[in-house]
């Protein structure tokens, strides 16, 4: 597929594309910038990707960063336009945490991921859609409104960086950042038909992220490709001493990593297909995309290996129990007192307090408020919290064990592939199963990537018959990101999947 070249149709452009063109002064940051913003204006008002659009700002960022250019000092990211998850602190830009707890919050400050985009002069569009402070998994449960799959919009786009994927997916955005605590990068990347990098835990600064489960979130990228990933990581990756679980550990070149794969071929490599991500209950269309991948895998040359990670039964008890425990505790800051919502119609103030948490947070907030309050509370401390725990020891254990022999692990990201709005909105265990392949990596640190390895028809019993996306997923062992990076790109070179884009105009 040709890259665009002419402003109508900028939004289509690769980053590295745009970089390559923006470097050769072949078109200009505002160029670039207006055409998104034009095309915010014609289709976000069908995805709802976006709460806030800084439109006026993003301008002037485009003009700064065409002076750099002009200079002759520009960096990879500058002029390019992107998106940020509005769980990430910007500063002077409303971030909301898509809760009415949080609906009028303009931070002072940057996250730090942010920070050293906008040190690189990245433009910054506007902030993404998500479920409330990160929990779900088809950005439902915005306190805004639902963002809808660029690919059908009668469907969910997947969570909780729905909104950053569909920016993407729809040609909103150049790339985006997202949080990932149990998937909500590569599930979302996966039902999108984009590529989504979740990275090893501490390898990018949690600082002014607002915490959902503080040992389980990971800030990472979305975006068309493993290169523009590559490009992305290497912008927000490394050691930050505002972030006492930041990694010290030096940040390769990932980009120039990338050209020991430029031939497409990936022989000799190692990887591992567990045989518990093949369970009873995957649609048969994932299975059969999955498998046409890893068949590719192994036509280019990689040694295709069943592996098994006996414990993987046991993830998403695990992760239910860890996450609504961190989260009942990361959440009780939330009290109507210091910033955010206030209730202020009692005299007594735990009446107003109590208020104040019923009506700033949404139900699936509160619910996993509560389960998570039970998991920690005395009595059932030992029965659950700590049992959890050693259960998480189990599942790291399964994966040591495993990469001693394999150099990555391929999967699926999702049994499923993207459902229609409201569908499982009422049912929270299937909604928890659909993340069921992405659970394990969170709950034991590794970095993981979901790629786009092609398309399977929609449900017979719709109106549209739709081809839906389906990712496949790389995991590997802790700061393996080169690694499947690699991989990633060597099977782009050999697919089209990531250039296809969805029919919304």
């Amino acid at each position: 597929m040709s890259e665009p070249q002419h402003p109508g149709e900028l939004w289509q452009l690769s980053v590295a594309a745009a970089s390559d063109l923006l470097a050769r002064r072949a078109i200009s940051s505002a160029e670039l910038t207006d055409a998104y913003l034009e095309r915010i204006a014609a289709v976000d008002g069908r995805l709802s990707a976006y709460i806030t659009v800084t439109a006026d700002a993003a301008r002037e960022q485009a003009a700064a960063a065409d002076r750099r250019i002009a200079a002759g000092n520009a960096a990879p990211l500058t002029g390019i336009p992107m998106q940020i998850k509005d769980l990430l602190s910007t500063a002077g830009v409303r971030t909301t945490c898509a809760s009415a707890m949080l609906a009028d919050y303009t931070p002072v400050y940057d996250a730090t991921a942010v920070a050293r985009l906008r040190a690189q002069d990245a433009v910054l569009l506007g902030k993404g859609n998500l479920d409330e402070f990160g929990m779900g998994s088809s950005t439902e449960n915005s306190a805004f409104f639902p963002t809808r799959n660029p690919w059908d919009t009668a469907r969910v786009p997947g969570g909780s960086s729905g909104g950053s994927a569909a920016a993407v997916a729809g040609g909103l955005a150049a790339f985006a950042l997202g949080t990932d605590t149990g998937g909500s990068i590569r599930q979302p990347a996966s039902f999108c038909g984009i590529t989504g990098l979740k990275p090893t835990y501490g390898r990018v600064s949690r600082y002014g992220l607002v915490a959902y489960a503080s040992s389980l979130d990971q800030i990472g990228p979305l975006a068309r490709d493993a290169a523009d990933c590559a490009l992305i990581l290497q912008a927000i990756a490394g050691h930050d001493p505002r972030d006492a679980t930041s990694l010290p550990a030096a940040v390769p070149d990932y980009a120039a990593g990338l050209a020991a794969t430029l031939d497409g071929e990936i022989a000799g490599l190692r990887l591992g297909v567990p045989a518990e991500y093949f369970a009873d209950g995957m649609d048969a269309g994932v299975r059969s995309v999955v498998t046409a991948a890893i068949d590719q895998l192994a036509a280019m040359g990689a040694d295709i290996r069943e592996v098994s990670l006996p414990s993987t039964e046991y993830a998403l008890a695990c992760y239910y129990i860890i996450a609504p425990s961190e989260c009942s505790a990361n959440l009780a800051r939330y009290d109507g007192v210091k910033y955010g919502y206030s209730h202020q119609g009692d005299g007594d103030m735990w009446a107003a307090m109590e208020r104040t948490r019923q009506h700033g947070f949404g139900p699936e907030v509160k619910r996993r408020i509560m389960l998570g309050a039970f998991a920690l509370s005395s009595g059932y401390y030992d029965a659950y919290y700590h049992k959890a725990q050693q259960v998480r020891t189990l599942i790291r254990q399964d994966f040591d064990r495993v990469f001693a022999n394999v150099d990555a692990l391929v999967a699926p990201v999702s049994p499923i592939v993207a459902f229609p709005l409201g569908e499982r909105a009422d049912d929270p265990i299937r909604m928890y199963l659909v993340d069921i392949y992405t659970l394990p990596v969170n709950i034991a640190g590794l970095p993981a990537i979901s790629i786009p390895a092609g398309f399977t028809p929609a449900d017979a019993d719709t109106d549209t018959n739709t081809p839906l996306p389906v990712g496949l997923q790389l995991i590997g062992p802790r700061l393996s990101e080169p690694t499947l990076l690699q991989i990633a790109q060597a099977y782009q070179q050999t697919t089209p999947w990531h250039q296809q884009r969805p029919p919304i105009r």
